[in-house]
């Protein structure tokens, strides 16, 4: 005999209370997203008849955004964007794998004492004056390299590494080292592998912070080409002159533009291609967090 469990009228109105919080958050959440697109699309007479702020716009131009785009700057500074981003990340992996695999392993000589000095860092550091002085000491200053390497690997995503190597099966290496397989095949062949969702996860992150890194730019660069695309978008928010910062090609047209339409616009290109990838790879987030917490 089946029993249908009926919800209370007590329960129902909490739950309908809840979704109504939770809707209005995350309306607080979309709502700036929301807005900074209409701005970027929306008239300057229009954005002046309403006192500078729209939410539903009668017309739409796309004028800002030809114009950013025909402009050098912008183009050139996605492109370091992406550079950046791209091997930057694939260096974090690379580096950060190479690392967490053998600390994962309890036999490894002096495994303790390395991951005392890993979870060190994350409560101190050498400071911002000793690692300028080594950016340029090594010779990365005003290079792109100098946006890659100074924080190579993140201490906390080597522990959530560490921990999903732990996590495997050690049976599939010991089978692995049984067929002849030494380390680094086992790594290559065996581990890897089945690391896709830790990978993804961890690549994700890495690949934010770089894309949205724009202080190691301002400190390590004084070659306005190398700029990436946040360090560009800062400047643009605190130059009164935008049409001069982005040094466009048809600088009448831009200056009939107002420059808060300019900065909405150059806001929305800056995040297209985080919002293209994220959906892709948000569900191992999630899953990438939890590994992390279940044991250190």
């Amino acid at each position: 005999m089946s029993y249908i469990l009926q919800k209370s009228k007590a329960d129902k109105t909490v739950d309908a209370a809840m979704y109504v919080v939770l809707g209005l958050f995350a309306l607080a959440t979309l709502f700036p997203l929301y807005y900074v697109i209409v701005m970027s699309v929306t008239p300057f007479v229009e954005v002046l008849r309403n006192g500078g702020f729209v939410v539903f716009p009668g017309k739409l131009t796309f004028a800002a955004y030809r114009e950013i785009l025909s402009s050098p700057r912008i183009p050139q500074a996605l492109q370091v964007s992406v550079t950046v981003t791209a091997i930057g990340t694939a260096l974090n992996l690379l580096v950060t794998t190479l690392l967490a695999y053998p600390l994962s392993k309890r036999f490894v000589p002096g495994r303790n004492a390395i991951l005392m000095a890993l979870v060190f860092t994350m409560l101190f550091n050498g400071g911002l004056i000793p690692t300028y002085l080594v950016v340029r000491g090594i010779g990365l200053y005003d290079t792109i390299w100098a946006m890659i390497v100074p924080g190579m690997v993140s201490t906390f995503n080597l522990l959530v590494m560490k921990t999903y190597f732990e996590n495997l099966p050690q049976e599939l290496e010991e089978a692995a080292k049984v067929d002849g397989c030494g380390d680094v095949t086992t790594l290559y062949r065996i581990v890897l592998p089945i690391s896709m969702p830790i990978m993804a996860t961890l690549g994700l992150f890495y690949g934010v912070t770089h894309w949205n890194d724009y202080f190691k730019g301002i400190m390590y660069l004084t070659d306005k080409t190398l700029y990436p695309i946040q360090v560009v978008l800062r400047g643009m928010i605190q130059s009164p002159n935008v049409s001069q910062e982005l040094q466009a090609i048809n600088t009448m047209e831009l200056a009939q533009l107002p420059p808060e339409t300019v900065k909405m616009a150059t806001v929305v290109v800056a995040i297209i291609p985080i919002l293209i990838v994220y959906p892709f790879l948000q569900k191992y987030f999630v899953k990438g967090m939890l590994i992390g917490a279940v044991k250190g």
